[in-house]
């Protein structure tokens, strides 16, 4: 597409299950000019042969290694020539329409800089995906309540956004590898001067987390802490940051204390054994952090 009003940038890690009917579904909405472009992060699947094979259209770009989501997304967007720029996971599907609805949003609210769409799962359930606080939000309560909007941030698996802001603040922050990308973007885009919104008429259908599908429940545990730390590091003062981390720390103590002492009491050990984990992951996190 030459002239695209829309470029639709999907990063993919093994989810070649996925990847398909997510992009069968963009093929069925033909209401609005879109590009397509796939950042494949070095799947080990067949991710990439099938969609060599049967969509043509889509801008492939094959990283020789996992990238991270943010980079990968920033990597897909140097290609990009859309007015707009609408991030989707690969493990979802978007009901006809949604591209002329979100377009129409964003040309009738000058001042949305960012905005996410209606998320249900494969049952029909709404999924949580606006939220009004950041996490932990009462640490900075003055500096987060100084931004316009009401909406702190939406979820990453399908939101839209101007090119020239994107363009404009450079992007994702790569440092967050996976996880905590979406709400560091949205906050980044109110900190200069712009509105997240939510467009209730654009759906999508999301299968939520698919390439962490064979991770340890652990590792991703791990990864969601991670990105948390970081957050917390980049936005929140050093005394508000020590008084989140140690609380995180005695919390954890605390819990894997209390876990230990009742397990002889438990049926499933095993269920115990995977909290007792998540707590430990916990103190390492962030017990190595200043």
């Amino acid at each position: 597409m030459s002239n695209p009003i829309i470029s639709i940038i999907i990063v993919n890690y093994n989810t070649a299950h996925m990847i398909v009917p997510c992009l069968e579904s963009i093929t069925a909405d033909q209401t609005v000019p879109v590009e397509t472009i796939v950042v494949d992060n070095a799947s080990t699947d067949d991710s990439v042969s099938l969609i060599k094979q049967n969509f043509s259209w889509v801008t492939l770009i094959e990283s020789d290694q996992n990238l991270g989501f943010g980079k990968a997304n920033n990597l897909a967007f140097q290609q990009a020539k859309g007015r707009y720029i609408y991030f989707l996971n690969p493990d979802t599907q978007i009901k006809p329409g949604i591209f002329q609805t979100m377009l129409d949003y964003m040309e009738n609210h000058k001042d949305i800089g960012l905005a996410g769409t209606r998320i249900i799962f494969p049952d029909g359930q709404e999924q949580d995906s606006v939220q009004s606080l950041y996490p932990r939000h009462r640490y900075a309560k003055k500096k987060f309540d100084a931004l316009k909007g009401e909406i702190a941030w939406v979820l990453g698996a399908s939101m839209i956004a101007r090119h020239e802001i994107i363009q404009k603040i450079g992007g994702f922050d790569e440092r967050f590898f996976l996880y905590a990308e979406d709400i560091d973007l949205c906050l980044t885009i109110r900190q200069h001067g712009w509105k997240i919104g939510y467009i209730p008429d654009a759906l999508i259908t999301h299968w939520a987390r698919q390439s962490e599908i064979s991770s340890p429940p652990a590792a991703v545990w791990q990864r969601l802490l991670i990105a948390d730390r970081q957050f917390f590091e980049k936005h929140f003062s050093k005394l508000s940051y020590q008084i989140i981390k140690w609380s995180n720390i005695i919390q954890a103590i605390w819990r894997i204390f209390t876990l230990k002492i009742t397990r002889p009491f438990v049926s499933n050990k095993q269920e115990l054994d995977h909290k007792v984990d998540r707590y430990r992951v916990t103190c390492e996190i962030f017990q190595g952090t200043n």
